[in-house]
């Protein structure tokens, strides 16, 4: 399926995207209309017939309030993440509170499902997107030709692609090494680096932490920063053993999330290891399991209500033409919450 297949379906109809997908035309209305009980195998398949054929319903199908559908779209990386899950639950409390309903797509951080969600395959149920990218490149936001409305969150990719609400990582992660070091410790670890595509709020964090212990005097230790494939608690677990087997272990560890300083912790407590008093532990997002772990979680909390509140208002000013011009950028604040796993039980 080439340029010509697209160029010449490009007013092609749910009969077309069938006939090439080799589907019926019932599945092609369920993929394209949001149904969750299609295989993944035969949606990727419709989707990418539909992207071929440059398929886009009648718009007339939309509500007939003022040509938009009152829904808006929030695709962030992984569900499992308590992080995004918290965090989607915020923004549909947002969207509720301006008449919106909000559906709610999963990426896996993947460019290609990460550039489909932001080249508008569903426009016709949408009238804005909110989008958490890991993989997303400055290019590929500015190839984007679909002009529906949308907020970028996390990371910056390509400034003035889009309304951005982020927080600042780098400072966040100092101020959890901070308090690590202020404690007395001295082999201050990082676990959580990542060299992939996704790994941009990874590598902001580990400049937090690294700016951190150059501002103390103390060295960088290459051995003591732990790389993960992902951002859960397995990886943490994992990244944390093989620190407690290095000659010189450490005595405090700063992980790029809570589910990393869990799985860390899981490792601390069956190695027999004091937590705080052998080694220390902070993470990053308060989850609300962090809070109900014993020990309790000491993280990093970045404001995730108005998150969500700045970029459901930021995506509504856009909608109702309260907001024109140039995208907007709004940095959201953090606050450290020591607890148990620093401080021990004086935390309580």
């Amino acid at each position: 399926m080439g340029r010509e297949a697209g160029e010449a379906g490009r007013h092609a109809g749910l009969k077309d995207v069938a006939r090439l997908a080799g589907v019926s035309v019932k599945t092609v209305s369920n993929v394209v209309n949001g149904y969750v009980h299609v295989a993944p195998a035969t949606r990727a398949r419709v989707q990418r017939a539909v992207a071929e054929l440059n398929y886009r319903p009648n718009p007339s199908a939309r509500s007939l309030r003022g040509g938009r559908s009152g829904i808006i779209a929030l695709a962030v990386p992984d569900l499992r993440i308590p992080y995004f899950a918290e965090l989607a639950g915020l923004v549909v409390a947002a969207a509720e509170e301006r008449s919106l309903t909000v559906l709610i797509d999963q990426t896996g951080g993947e460019r290609e499902r990460e550039l489909r969600v932001a080249s508008g395959l569903r426009t016709h149920l949408i009238d804005g997107l909110i989008l958490s990218p890991l993989a997303l490149g400055p290019e590929d936001l500015a190839a984007r030709s679909d002009d529906t409305p949308m907020v970028l969150l996390g990371e910056r990719v390509r400034p003035g692609s889009a309304d951005h609400v982020a927080v600042d990582n780098v400072a966040a992660a100092r101020e959890a090494t901070a308090h690590l070091i202020g404690l007395g410790r001295r082999r201050v670890a990082a676990i959580g680096a990542r060299h992939d595509a996704a790994g941009q709020t990874a590598r902001l964090r580990l400049l937090g932490h690294r700016q951190a212990l150059t501002e103390a005097g103390l060295p960088v230790h290459a051995d003591l920063v732990a790389p993960v494939d992902e951002y859960l608690r397995a990886d943490g677990a994992r990244a944390m053993a093989r620190l407690l087997d290095s000659p010189e272990p450490p005595d405090a560890v700063f992980c790029g999330n809570d589910l990393l300083a869990l799985g860390a912790l899981r490792t601390l407590y069956e190695r027999g290891v004091d937590v705080p008093g052998r080694v220390a532990v902070a993470g990053f997002d308060d989850i609300e399991d962090g809070r109900y772990g014993t020990p309790s979680l000491t993280t990093v909390a970045p404001d995730k209500r108005r998150i969500a509140g700045e970029a459901v208002g930021l995506l509504a000013a856009r909608l109702d033409g309260a907001a024109t011009g140039p995208a907007r950028e709004v940095q959201v604040g953090h606050r450290l919450v020591p607890r148990e796993s620093t401080l021990g039980r004086a935390a309580r």
